[in-house]
C-alpha cells in the first residue's frame, strides 16, 4: 500500500509495516513539550496518581521539555507562582530539557526545540501549543495536544486514539521575486484554501521552491499550517533538514531521512507558482483575509512587531536590519522586535543587526510570546492598529478587541516602519540593494 510521509510515520511510531488514513493508532511520543502552561499538566498529572498509591512519575523525562516563553520574565506573582511550581517539577523528575528564564539557553519555544537538536525527522512531537506544527519543517510529525491529553503522554509514553490524517499536497515551484519570503507563501496559500482549508489533514509541501528554502523558512510555513486549520505541516527531510541538524543544531546522532511513496493517494493537489507572488496581507480578523499588498498600501500604522515563532529567527532580524540602516522609524510609530531565542539574539548582535534595529528607533527586547497573544509587553490602546510579522490577528490579539491587527513579513514590516503606514518593500526600497 503507498503511503504519504504522515502514514509512514505513523506506521513505525505504531510498531506497525502500514495504515491507512482512518485507522486509530495509539504512536509513541519522542517528545511532548509544554511552556508555562505545563503548570495545568502538572496538575492533570497528579490527579492520575491519586489514590494508587505509586509516585507521581513521568514516563521518560528525557523526552520532556519544559521552556519559559509566554510570560517572561513573570508579570504577575500567579504566573511566577507557575513558573516555581514547573521549576521544582522539572528538578524532582530529573527533566534536563528545562529552560528557563535566562540569557543563556532561554528563548521562545518553537525555536529552542530545534536549534538544540531536540527534534529530528519521523519523531512525534506533541505539545501545548497550537504552533507546534512548526516542527514538521524538520520531517516531525508534531501537533498541539491539551493539559489532560499531555498528562497522559507524562504517563504513558504515548499519544491515546490518533485517528491517521489525510493529506494535502502542496506544491510550489518558482523563485521568489526580490521582497518575497516564504511568509508570504503560506499567507497566500492560507487565504486561497481558508481557514477551514485544510481541516484535520496535514498539509505536506514539496516542490523546487520549497527544496530551496532554509529550514528557517520551512519554519514559518510550517508554523502557520494550523492557521488553515491543518492538524499538522510537514516538509519531508531532505539534504537541507540534514544540513541544519548537523551543523546547525549539532546533532551527531544517525538520521532517518525517507518521503512518501511516489504513488501515494492525497486528497488534494495545490499548486503555487512563487515567482507570481507579490508581499501579502493578512487583515483584520482573521489570517485568511489575506489580500496583495497593494490593497492595503497606506494604512496608517501605531505599532510594528517583528518577531516571534514564526519570524523571529536570524535571517529576519537581518531582512529588517537592512532596511531600517541608516534610516528612522517614523514619528508616531512604536516598533518592537522579539528575537525567537537569546543564541539569535547574541548573534544579530555580533553581526550588528540589534544596534541597526534600535539606532533607527525600534525597541529590542527579550525573547517571548508576550505581544502575540497580547498577555505581556506591547498591548494595543483601543482603535490602534499593528502590523506585525506574528502568525494570528483575531480580534482581541495583542491584548484589546478594539484594535487591529495586520499580518506581514519581515520586509514589510521594516519598510512599513519607516513611513508608519503599510509600505510595498518593493517601492520603498527602489534603486538600494535588497536584504536577501
Amino acid at each position: 500500500m503507498a503511503m504519504t510521509y504522515v502514514q509512514k510515520l505513523l506506521a513505525k511510531a505504531s510498531g506497525r509495516p502500514q495504515t491507512a488514513v482512518g485507522n486509530v493508532l495509539e504512536p509513541e511520543v519522542h517528545l511532548a513539550m509544554s511552556h508555562e502552561n505545563g503548570a495545568l499538566v502538572i496538575n492533570q498529572f497528579a490527579e492520575i496518581f491519586q489514590g494508587t498509591g505509586r509516585e507521581a512519575k513521568v514516563w521518560n523525562p528525557d523526552r520532556i521539555a519544559l521552556i519559559f516563553d509566554h510570560r517572561v520574565p513573570a508579570e504577575t506573582a500567579k504566573t511566577a507562582g507557575n513558573q516555581k511550581k514547573i521549576r521544582e517539577f522539572a528538578a524532582n523528575q530529573g527533566i534536563k530539557k528545562f529552560h528557563d528564564v535566562r540569557g543563556d539557553v532561554g528563548g521562545i519555544c518553537h525555536q529552542i526545540l530545534p536549534e538544540n537538536g531536540y527534534v529530528r525527522p519521523g519523531y512525534v512531537l506533541v505539545g501545548t501549543d497550537s504552533h507546534t506544527t512548526t516542527h514538521g519543517a524538520l520531517g516531525a510529525f508534531a501537533f498541539g495536544i491539551g493539559a489532560t491529553e499531555m498528562a497522559s503522554v507524562w504517563t504513558l509514553g504515548r499519544i491515546l486514539n490518533v485517528e491517521v490524517p489525510g493529506t494535502i499536497k502542496v506544491v510550489v515551484n518558482g523563485k521568489f521575486p526580490e521582497y518575497v519570503y516564504p511568509k508570504d507563501l503560506i499567507l497566500h496559500l492560507i487565504g486561497k484554501i481558508s481557514a477551514q482549508g485544510a481541516n484535520y489533514k496535514v498539509l505536506e509541501f514539496h516542490g523546487d521552491t520549497i527544496r530551496a528554502m532554509s529550514t528557517s523558512g520551512r519554519l514559518v510555513i510550517c508554523n502557520m499550517s494550523v492557521e488553515a486549520g491543518a492538524t499538522a505541516g510537514i516538509v519531508p527531510p531532505d539534504e537541507e533538514t540534514r544540513r541544519y541538524l548537523r551543523e546547525e543544531a549539532g546533532v551527531k546522532e544517525p538520521l532517518e531521512i525517507f518521503g512518501p511513496d511516489p504513488d501515494a493517494v492525497y486528497e488534494r493537489v495545490v499548486e503555487i507558482d512563487a515567482s507570481k507572488l507579490s508581499p501579502q496581507i493578512a487583515c483584520p480578523h482573521t489570517v485568511d483575509n489575506v489580500k496583495p499588498i497593494d490593497e492595503v498600501v497606506g494604512k496608517k500604522l501605531n505599532q510594528i512587531v517583528i518577531g516571534s515563532c514564526t519570524n523571529g529567527r536570524l535571517d529576519d532580524l537581518e531582512i529588517a536590519a537592512k532596511i531600517l540602516k541608516g534610516r528612522r522609524v517614523a514619528d508616531g510609530t512604536r516598533m518592537l522586535v522579539f528575537p525567537a531565542s537569546w543564541r539569535i539574539y547574541r548573534k544579530a548582535m555580533d553581526l550588528g543587526f540589534i544596534q541597526d534595529l534600535s539606532q533607527a528607533g525600534a525597541v529590542v527586547c527579550n525573547p517571548g510570546c508576550g505581544p502575540c497573544l497580547g498577555i505581556h509587553q506591547g498591548a494595543l490602546g483601543d482603535n490602534e492598529v499593528a502590523l506585525a510579522t506574528t502568525n494570528r490577528n483575531f480580534k482581541g490579539r495583542m491584548g484589546n478587541p478594539k484594535a487591529e491587527v495586520y499580518l506581514c513579513s519581515p520586509a514589510v514590516a521594516a519598510a512599513s516602519a519607516i513611513t508608519g503606514t503599510i509600505t510595498d518593500p518593493r517601492a520603498a526600497m527602489v534603486g538600494a540593494k535588497g536584504a536577501r
